[in-house]
């Protein structure tokens, strides 16, 4: 093990070894590979280049150095081309800090079964005329920013689940083209994070909708990874044990506090006007939110039958199992 892979439990670097074709032996070499491709592309600036930001895209990539040198070109690229998105990138932002206090995203402390950080979303608490949908989508970004710095996130990766109860039909008119778009080349196509699953719960028909927009934008193996449960609990329970989820998800842990993730990303400081920006090192949201909690990855194969409170999910039959939303098989 190189220093590079310092902190990672021997469980991880054995997967990381046998899922992505990580060698500690030509780490080095792999990272130097793609540095050096840095001079074919002069069209960008490349801001960042130490050999662990380097790692991160190689992990996303499977060590694949030419997919990396794309995904980490496409990741300046798409900040140059969206300079008012990154010029106040911080917590405290405005935008990003109203975005974040509505509890977007929202980040559990407890992994799922396999180590991957589990990020919520409620759709309806989006209040259009409080955060428009850019501001939003920074704070994703800002959070990820600060998630991925943690090698263990970087291998195992990340769940998101988006509730779109209550989400009304004038909410969803708001969802663009332009806007979605956007949203995809940002998450899917330009940032350095493994994304093992993307689920939605209680999805009105205008949300299925909403995909035929979007289904030119999504690569076949983000096609794969979303899943639509509508009601069904047990469906998603298959997928993501309740230990690890919510009682807003029929899950055994407490209901979600929509405010912890920016009370932890601010700290002690909430209300001075320090810059927290995606570089500072938050030693407070490592403590909290680093390798997680190992008790639910220690339940593979306990399921648990969690009253679900009125006003939420609704407990579906057992073999009404999710389908992968636009599979290609």
């Amino acid at each position: 093990m190189t220093h590079l892979q310092a902190g990672l439990s021997s469980e991880t670097t054995e997967k990381a070894r046998q899922e992505l074709n990580e060698n500690p032996d030509t780490l080095h070499a792999d990272i130097q590979q793609v540095r050096d491709m840095i001079v074919t592309r002069p069209d960008i600036g490349f801001l960042r280049t130490d050999d662990d930001f380097i790692l991160r895209f190689l992990r996303a990539r499977k060590f694949n150095q030419a997919e990396t040198f794309r995904l980490l070109a496409q990741y300046f690229q798409f900040r140059q081309q969206n300079l008012d998105m990154f010029q106040s990138f911080k917590v405290d932002d405005p935008g990003i800090k109203r975005a974040l206090m509505d509890g977007f995203p929202g980040v559990l402390e407890t992994p799922d079964q396999h180590g991957r950080k589990i990020l919520i979303l409620f759709a309806s608490n989006w209040d259009q005329g409080r955060s428009s949908f850019t501001d939003i989508l920074r704070a994703i970004l800002l959070s990820l920013e600060v998630l991925i710095e943690n090698q263990e996130l970087q291998i195992n990766g990340f769940i998101l689940i988006i509730d779109w109860s209550n989400f009304s039909f004038k909410q969803a008119s708001k969802l663009t083209p332009n806007i979605l778009k956007l949203a995809i080349e940002g998450l899917q196509d330009s940032f350095p994070a493994r994304f093992g699953g993307i689920h939605f719960v209680n999805q009105p028909w205008y949300i299925h909708a909403m995909y035929t927009i979007i289904k030119p934008f999504l690569k076949d193996k983000t096609r794969k990874r979303i899943f639509l449960h509508g009601n069904n609990l047990n469906s998603l329970h298959q997928l993501i044990l309740p230990d690890c989820l919510p009682s807003e998800f029929g899950g055994t842990l407490p209901p979600y506090d929509m405010g912890i993730w920016a009370r932890t990303l601010l700290g002690p400081n909430y209300n001075d006007e320090t810059e927290y920006t995606l570089t500072y090192d938050a030693l407070h949201v490592k403590g909290s939110y680093g390798g997680g909690d190992k008790e639910c990855a220690n339940k593979l194969l306990k399921r648990s039958e969690s009253a679900v409170e009125p006003g939420t999910l609704r407990q579906a039959d057992r073999d009404n199992t999710a389908q992968p939303l636009l599979a290609l098989d």
